[in-house]
């Protein structure tokens, strides 16, 4: 079942490696199905090189395997969480990639430095507070979810979890990806060269907008470029 979308998982699989956002068995992507019943996930420790379409596997919304011959990702529940309470999230990407995950080992957010950050998130990217005790040992995955939404804004596309590495987040898998290589390069010169403040925020609200505003211009109409 979902071959088209198991084949697109896949395929934003390969791109998280071949950007080096992962190595070895680390990070996942999943993808909600169109009718929003279903989404699809990396199952659980198998290397990037020898992962193939058919190897993921499909899930509902209770979590419920669908399909698929392997365990699905330890980090499943954090998705699901974040699917149900987030309709209007498609995908969801899962990196350990060193910048960001040194911000949110480092337990800070990533300030906006400067116009590349602000064109693709507007605003700090947020960290979330360290689990309790009791979140850890009861239900951590889905705990970890529920941190990642009690700082995810509506037009939120990375958050960092404390202690841990980044999740981002799209209309699809793909596109969380695309967040995921983004937030790298911001997260990598905002350490390189911290300037004495912030970007002013008139700029950063431009930038924003002209790119994911209602007004937005950046681009070529219905071209997605």
């Amino acid at each position: 079942m979902l071959e088209a979308l198991k084949e697109r998982v896949w395929r934003a699989h390969l791109k998280l490696l071949e950007a080096r956002l992962v190595i070895q068995t680390e990070g996942n992507v999943s993808e909600r199905s169109p009718n929003g019943e279903y989404f699809v996930i990396k199952p659980s420790g198998v290397a990037y090189p020898v992962l193939k379409p058919e190897d993921l596997v499909v899930l509902d919304m209770e979590g419920r395997v669908c399909e698929g011959r392997y365990r699905p990702s330890t980090d499943t529940p954090t998705h699901l969480e974040i699917y149900r309470s987030r309709p209007d999230i498609g995908g969801i990407a899962h990196t350990h990639s060193p910048y960001a995950t040194a911000w949110a080992q480092g337990l800070e957010p990533i300030p906006c430095y400067g116009t590349t950050h602000a064109d693709a998130f507007g605003t700090d990217v947020p960290l979330t507070r360290q689990l309790t005790q009791e979140e850890v040992r009861e239900a951590y995955e889905k705990n970890t979810g529920k941190v990642i939404l009690e700082v995810l804004g509506p037009k939120a596309t990375a958050v960092l979890v404390a202690g841990h590495a980044p999740f981002t987040f799209g209309k699809d898998g793909m596109e969380a990806v695309a967040h995921a290589e983004i937030l790298e390069k911001v997260a990598l010169m905002a350490l390189w060269k911290p300037p004495r403040e912030s970007l002013a925020e008139h700029v950063r609200l431009k930038h924003f907008e002209r790119k994911h505003g209602a007004g937005q211009y950046y681009g070529q109409e219905k071209a997605g470029v």
